[in-house]
Order: structure tokens, then sequence, then C-alpha cells
């Protein structure tokens, strides 16, 4: 296990004092090589091959799709639509736009499958409209946060296709997989919502008639059927997820050139190099990962680890408590696509050891690191927030800290009844 000790503690070490997180895995598998036997032991093409086969991957290519579509769908008056829609749904209820910030935030995950596009997105629509109905600025920065970690649980998510990729696991599988935590995580946080307006006063939206209700239905249809093109696509077999990546693409195009009109050649330019340099940041990560997960495997890493947790004379349940712990801890410090791409080539011979549904595992995994985006110190939608909301990143994370309690009996409740996440996939095999 001291390889292991190296593996993750040089890395985590390099990445805290503020070291890039694509050259601390390198310079961490740089080390373990050095350590193992030096540069010689290996050729030095080795090291480009391994690079290079984490990138020759189909499933890889839904990647740049998935983003190009959200950052399509994030241009216009996509958002104003889905919002208004929300609005009138649930605006309402007591709770009123608390209500309507989740429901927002859990319709915009069918298109922006990362926690920061939700935020950077619809959250500065939410942030706004809450401001000038008089809400508390702490409240409505704190659900806005944590409204925005249901974007990688409800489907299309770029952590399941890295996940589902790396550990053979069906992408369309985890998909669907995700539909019914996202939805108990976003009424969870409506209950807290409901909870909170017993003791801050959270203004309300009238009721609205059947035919205002009907005609902002109408126009916020057509970018609600993205989320329905895709999961319905993949669920019946039509296409794969990296199709219906593509499919989305093609759609959310058609829309804001064709049917909305607002989206014009000077925006069309900028998603694309907006989506050219997420990609790259995150292809070039998967590249260094995919020979630091080789070297874990050459090394037996996992196999050790394997062998030392199903040792223990603990059950199940107690193994996926600890390691849902330790993917909260390791979320605050790396985003949910690097830590999934460093984190599922060492655990996944330990669940299957285990017997846990790889399904489950990766639903799972995906919700705790999720959880780092709205905690300290490098919460990447703590500072999103920071900049839209115009308040320190101190008054930020005091506002987000409580609403940290609803999604954490959200992932207790998860472990304890694994068939929530499973048994959709289940009826669709």
């Amino acid at each position: 296990m001291d390889y292991l000790v190296i593996f993750l503690g040089l890395m985590v070490v390099l990445f805290a004092v503020g070291v890039p997180i694509a050259v601390s895995i390198g310079l961490t598998c740089l080390a373990v090589v050095v350590i193992d036997g030096g540069l010689g032991a290996l050729r030095p093409e080795l090291f480009a091959l391994q690079m290079m086969r984490g990138l020759n991957s189909f499933p890889i290519l839904a990647i740049p799709f998935f983003i190009l579509a959200a950052s399509l769908m994030n241009v216009g008056s996509v958002n104003a639509r889905i919002f208004d829609f929300a609005n009138a749904l649930v605006g309402f209820i007591r709770g009123g736009l608390g209500h309507v910030n989740v429901m927002a935030s859990m319709i915009f995950a069918g298109m922006s499958a990362t926690a920061v596009a939700d935020v950077a997105g619809i959250g500065q629509l939410e942030l706004k409209a809450m401001k000038e109905r008089g809400y508390p600025k702490r409240f409505a920065v704190g659900i806005t946060g944590a409204a925005s970690i249901i974007s990688p649980i409800i489907p299309p998510s770029v952590a399941m296709v890295v996940y589902g990729w790396l550990s053979e696991t069906s992408i369309a599988a985890l998909f669907v997989a995700g539909l019914i935590p996202g939805i108990i995580l976003g009424l969870t946080l409506m209950t807290t919502c409901f909870i909170v307006s017993f003791w801050i006063d959270l203004p309300r939206s009238p009721r609205p008639r059947l035919m205002e209700l009907a005609r902002l239905f109408w126009r916020a249809l057509p970018p609600l059927l993205t989320p329905l093109i895709i999961v319905g696509g993949i669920w019946s077999g039509i296409f794969t997820p990296t199709e219906a990546g593509a499919i989305a693409c093609v759609y959310a195009l058609f829309l804001g050139v064709v049917v909305f009109r607002d989206v014009g050649v000077k925006e069309l330019i900028e998603v694309l190099a907006r989506t050219v340099r997420f990609t790259s940041i995150i292809l070039f990560i998967i590249a260094i990962a995919t020979f630091y997960g080789w070297l874990l495997v050459r090394l037996r890493i996992p196999q050790e680890l394997a062998m030392m947790l199903t040792s223990l004379d603990v059950g199940v349940t107690t193994i996926l408590f600890a390691i849902a712990l330790f993917f909260l801890i390791i979320g605050c410090f790396m985003s949910v696509v690097e830590a999934v791409l460093i984190f599922t080539p060492i655990f996944m011979l330990t669940i299957q050891l285990l017997g846990i549904d790889p399904v489950f595992f990766g639903v799972l995994m995906v919700l705790t690191l999720s959880v780092g985006v709205i905690t300290p110190p490098f919460g990447n939608v703590l500072f999103v927030l920071t900049e839209i909301a115009g308040m320190p990143f101190e008054r930020v994370v005091e506002a987000v800290a409580p609403f940290l309690i609803p999604i954490l009996c959200v992932i207790v409740l998860l472990i304890l009844v694994p068939d929530l996440v499973t048994f959709l996939p289940d009826a669709m095999s």
C-alpha cells in the first residue's frame, strides 16, 4: 500500500499548493515510475500510447457534444422560458421562488450536464428574480448553489460519461439511474424551502390561471423537449449516448438559430470557442489520467485495496458509508470529472468483489463528489456565485452550508435503499 500513499498523497499535496490538476497527476506518475524502477524501466513511447488510448474512445466523444449543447442552451431566451414556466408551476407554493429555483435547475439539468453550467446560466436569472422580489440574499445564494448539484445527476452528465467509459458500465443505464435520485434531491431541497418559509418571509407568486400556465408551458416546450429527446432516445435504443449528444447539439442549434432566432454569428463563435477551451482541458486531463490508471493496475493497487476492504469484518453498507465520506472529502479538493478519472480505476475491483452494482456505485460516486462544488476550499460553484452575486467568498460559503443537510440526507437514503438508484435501469433492461 506504499504506492497508494504516494499516488494519492503526493497528488493531493501538489494540487493543494496550487499545481494544476493535470500537472499534479503527471508529476505523481513520474515520481512513481522513478521509485518503481527508474525512467529506464518504461519505454518513452509507452507514455504517449497510453495517453492516446484514453482519448481514442467513442463514448468520450459525447463530452464535447454535451458541452456544446449546454453552451447553446445558455445563449438567448431558453433560460427565461424555463424560469417563467417553473414560476407558474410552483411559484405560488409556500416557499415561492425557492421552489422555482430548484425546479428550474432540475429542468435545466437535462441540458447543462455540469453544475457550473447550471449556475453560470440559469443561476444569474434566478438570483436577479429573487432580489427583485425581496428575498434575503443569503437564502437566494444558498438555494441557487445547492440546486446546482442536481445537474451532474440528472442526465446528461459529463461525469457519468467518464465513469461509464472507465468502468465499462452502460452509460445509458447510468443516465436512467440518475433520474430518481435527481428528483428526490430536488424534492428534498424544495421541502427545505417550505420549512424555511415558516421562519423567513419568502414572497409567493400569485396562482396562475390555467390558460396562462398553458401559454408558458407552450412557450417553454421546445427546450423542455431536450431532456426527453436525450433520455427517451437512449432508453428506447434509437441512439447511443454519444449520438444523443450530437442530436442535442443539432436540436439546440435549431432552437437558437431558427425557432427563437436569438443566436447569431457572434454568439455562435463565442459558444464554439468556449466549448473548445472547456473540452481541451477535460480531454488533456483524461489523457494524463489514463496513464495514471494504467500505472495503478500495473502496480496492483486496486487488488491490494480490494483485499484490504473485503477482509474487514464489517457490512457492505458500512463500507459504502466510509467510501462516501472519502468522496465527500476528496470533492473539496478537485472537480467531479477529475476525481472520477482518478478513483474509478482504484475502486472498481473492490465493488466487484463486494457485489455492489456498478451503476449504483457510479451514481453514488458522482453525487458525493458533486457536493464538493459547493464546499470550500475549491468549490467551483462557490467562486461563480461570488462573482454573479457580488458577495464575499466567506458569505457565500455560509449561505450554502445549511443546504448541505438535506443533500447529505439524500446520500444516506440512497446508501440505505440502493433500489432507488437501480430500479429504473433494471426495469429498462
